[in-house]
């Protein structure tokens, strides 16, 4: 199928979708979209039993459509970047050592838990499934989507303090969770030659403190170009040029591109950065502009993730296991979050009930289902990938219906 064919159904969806959430039911986009297409998914396949031309045609464009590629390749780089940009920078600096401490810690404790809890839950439904698989399922899980979070915490009314937290967390710990996947599919994948710990202290330190640097770099240079100049245009061109070759290089140099990109997004976005090197003109058109990838990638992301159900395999023991998987998953991201908060909690003086708001507002998105996808057939991918999808669609539907209501019967104000 011609990709432009492929580009223009997928916008045309996003946009008859958006419409009719925006017209009528009025949620956050990110939910009102994955709603929409689940149910319109839904529709396909009752319709199928009747005429199946369109559950065909569906299925074909979804399998034409390299999810895991599309999304960490290429939509992943635009959407960080876009989210850190309109990051509030001095908070995140205030707030950086808990938000390191969940972004990494957080994401570990959580891979661990995960990964063995499961094991025994499969153990029990009959399924012997290698202990470093449910490890993989445990890191593929763990870290939340910065991509799902930042549209609805818009609209949650989440205090400014937590939602640095949830934010500055979801930003970097994608990143990280990546990198920990990578690490685990490489022990599993490497049967005959067994990785060490030395390779394992390498590939993370590459990655992490590579992409770090790289962001870093990017970041000044994008700085001192748009500094030395004042075109709107131009600058606007400018960052969209730091993104793309950002992506390019750290994907060539095998550094973590996701990181590297918040990092440039950061520090483009500064509020120093800005004035000292964007006019207000300049600064409306940037933030404008990345305002709208922001939107539409997002739309297309979420179209895709619903339209993912087409390809899954319906066994009852996967479902089963999905959904005992979502209270383990929970209950794991509250086990990791506690240590951090205990230790910043008096200094840094959070707000009540930080642990529960951010582990019922740590939603799960296609970072997941893109990993989820990466699975090799002798790693359990179809039985780990409903069990994703799963977790994944009771996160943002149900969790994020749902936040806002935590908020408020916490009695939190927004000016806290």
């Amino acid at each position: 199928m011609d990709y432009y064919i492929i580009i223009a159904a997928l916008i045309f969806l996003a946009a008859i979708f958006g419409f009719i959430n925006a017209r009528f039911l009025k949620l956050p986009t990110t939910i009102g979209l994955m709603l929409i297409t689940i149910v319109y998914t839904l529709a396909v396949f009752a319709l199928s039993y009747f005429d199946d031309t369109l559950l065909k045609a569906e299925i074909q464009l979804i399998k034409e459509i390299d999810f895991e590629k599309v999304l960490m390749d290429y939509m992943l780089s635009f959407l960080l970047f876009a989210g850190a940009l309109h990051t509030n920078f001095e908070q995140l600096k205030v707030q950086r050592w808990p938000i390191l401490a969940f972004a990494t810690l957080g994401v570990l404790v959580s891979t661990f838990l995960v990964g063995t809890l499961v094991f025994y839950v499969l153990q029990l439904l009959g399924m012997q499934v290698d202990f470093i698989y449910c490890l993989l399922f445990g890191s593929l899980i763990s870290p939340t989507d910065p991509i799902a979070v930042l549209g609805i915490l818009k609209k949650a009314k989440v205090p400014k303090k937590l939602a640095t937290k949830i934010v500055g967390e979801s930003l970097f710990n994608d990143g990280v969770g990546v990198v920990v996947f990578l690490t685990i599919f490489g022990i599993a994948s490497a049967k005959d030659s067994p990785v060490t710990p030395v390779d394992i202290l390498t590939l993370f330190g590459q990655e992490v403190l590579g992409g770090i640097l790289l962001g870093m770099i990017i970041g000044w240079i994008t700085y001192k170009m748009m500094k030395s100049i004042d075109d709107f245009s131009t600058e606007v061109i400018i960052t969209l040029a730091a993104v793309m070759v950002g992506t390019v290089l750290a994907t060539q140099l095998h550094l973590s591109a996701p990181l590297a990109m918040v990092v440039a997004g950061l520090l483009i976005g500064n509020d120093r950065v800005r004035t000292a090197a964007m006019s207000e003109t300049t600064e409306h058109y940037v933030d404008k502009f990345w305002e709208l990838i922001d939107i539409l990638l997002n739309a297309i992301l979420f179209v895709l993730i619903g339209m993912e159900m087409l390809i899954l395999t319906y066994q009852n023991s996967y479902l089963l296991a999905g959904v005992i998987a979502i209270p383990l998953v929970l209950i794991s991201r509250y086990i990791s979050l506690w240590l951090p908060i205990r230790v910043f909690k008096e200094k840094l003086d959070f707000v009540p009930k930080t642990n529960l708001i951010m582990t019922w507002g740590g939603l799960r998105g296609g970072i997941s289902i893109a990993l989820a996808l990466s699975l090799s057939e002798d790693m359990y991918r179809d039985m780990f990938l409903v069990m994703t999808y799963i977790v994944v669609v009771f996160s943002i539907l149900v969790q994020g219906l749902t936040v806002e209501k935590l908020v408020k019967r916490t009695s939190l104000s927004d000016k806290v």
